[in-house]
């Protein structure tokens, strides 16, 4: 086996135990965290869409842009992954499309609409199987799934999608590849992290827009149009950016998409890294708040979300903005297990927890280690587990690392419950979704809004 090979199918294993399908309709219940490439994220919800008062639309962030620069904006190829361990992957189209055995034969399959045909594998090889016994002889792929015409999409799992499909046969099973150009990348992803939201949200959709842009431009290389060695740029889950295809997309966050073509955030002359979340609580954090082992950037400093006319956060338009979550004995045991696994503890126990201290807070006032004394002797949390160890009795993680213990109550040397009150969702670090929404509403534009979030960035193109 080549090198190559070797690498592709190590990047496929390891993508294969967290990929799930991205697809998603309501924006309602989508998380979503972005996080820098040396980390993982934490998730995070995206604001749902709500009423809005009636408004005019703000003006768009850049106007009169030159055909060359839209264009290679456009030229900037994403592969984002949907699928790592598919063993029967269905695939079919909405208008004229084909199957290729990339650098092979040629057409393997030609298809005139919605009939269903699938990739199947064996071990190393790839065909396309039609109904009853229609089959095309085995081959090493990879195979490309593209559309012959202009207005058609090609579908995965009965989802459109933009652009073309790739198959390859990897350990874990079909891996399935959406080749595309960012910008219309980006019209799957805007819209799941903020909101199919009104003309009246324009700013912040537009400023979400731009730090989408910048985020993915870190991770899809200028000139990038060949399949990486690892078969993916992104995935289309909250490892990354949740990824819906052609469902997701709306027709005002493409407008947004469409006038800010090619703008990402630049520090230093350079696109950066942007993450984002849902919303912050007051104030924004430090990225040591978030993630561990990670370069402290200035443009990610901490800074306050308070609306100066009214004293409050300006994305205290969430319905999440403040929470509290409560913890029984059971729950509390359980966390003590998550814990010590997030240590590594290769047989962790569950334990009573006799008590719960606060060890330390970071400079925007989040904790960022928190202690279990449990019969056993205390368990520390680190900050960036704090929110995948405390699970609701649904699993879900906490809302946020921005809380106090507002409540214990005990039964015997034993905590039986605890409650704590808390601010925000997500992560906190970069932009506050909700709080963009706010400024926008207040008047402000992309760019400012940007500019808050992260100090010292300009908008500007990639080259």
């Amino acid at each position: 086996m080549s090198r190559e090979r070797r690498r592709l199918q190590a990047h496929a294993r390891a993508l294969a135990p967290q990929l799930v399908v991205a697809v998603v309709t309501t924006v309602a219940a989508v998380t979503v965290a972005c996080a820098p490439a040396l980390t993982r994220g934490v998730p995070d919800q995206a604001p749902s869409a709500a009423p809005v008062p009636a408004g005019n639309a703000a003006p768009a962030v850049v106007a009169g842009v030159s055909e060359g620069r839209l264009e290679r904006a456009r030229d900037r190829m994403a592969h984002v992954a949907l699928d790592g361990r598919a063993r029967l992957a269905p695939v079919s189209a909405t208008g004229r499309w084909r199957i290729d055995e990339q650098g092979g034969r040629g057409a393997l399959v030609r298809g005139q609409g919605d009939e269903p045909w699938r990739i199947e594998q064996n071990g190393r090889l790839l065909r396309v199987a039609g109904e009853g016994s229609d089959a095309t002889p085995w081959r090493k792929g990879p195979f490309v799934a593209r559309p012959l015409e202009g207005e058609t999409f090609v579908r995965y799992s009965g989802k459109r999608y933009r652009g073309e499909l790739w198959f390859t046969a990897t350990d874990s099973g079909v891996m399935v590849v959406n080749r595309l150009p960012v910008e219309d990348y980006l019209r799957g992803v805007v819209p799941l992290e903020i909101g199919t939201r009104s003309a009246t949200d324009r700013a912040a959709i537009e400023a979400q827009a731009i730090a989408a842009r910048s985020y993915t431009y870190v991770r899809v290389p200028e000139g990038s149009v060949e399949l990486p060695v690892s078969g993916w740029n992104l995935t289309a889950t909250v490892q990354h950016q949740v990824y819906g295809g052609v469902e997701a997309e709306h027709p005002v966050v493409n407008a947004a998409i469409d006038a800010t073509a090619g703008l990402v955030l630049r520090y230093n002359g350079k696109a950066v890294d942007a993450p984002f979340h849902s919303s912050c609580g007051g104030r924004t954090a430090a990225q040591p708040e978030a993630w561990r082992g990670v370069k402290a950037e200035s443009y990610l400093q901490p800074v306050s979300d308070i609306d100066p006319r009214t004293g409050r956060p300006f994305c205290d338009l969430s319905p999440r903005n403040h929470w509290h979550a409560e913890f029984d004995e059971a729950q509390l045991a359980a966390a003590v297990r998550s814990a010590l696994q997030a240590q590594g503890a290769r047989d962790p126990r569950p334990a009573a927890v006799h008590g719960i201290k606060v060890g330390a807070t970071g400079p925007s006032g989040r904790v960022t280690s928190l202690v279990l004394a449990t019969e056993r002797g205390d368990v520390p949390i680190a900050a960036r587990d704090i929110r995948a160890v405390l699970r609701d009795a649904r699993g879900a993680m906490l809302q946020s690392t921005y809380f106090t213990v507002d409540r214990e109550a005990r039964r015997g040397a034993r905590l039986a419950s605890l409650t704590l009150r808390g601010a925000g969702n997500g992560h906190g670090v970069g932009m506050c979704q909700w709080g963009a929404i706010g400024r926008a509403r207040a008047g402000a534009d992309a760019r400012s809004i940007l500019r808050h979030y992260y100090p010292g960035t300009a908008v500007g193109f990639a080259d």
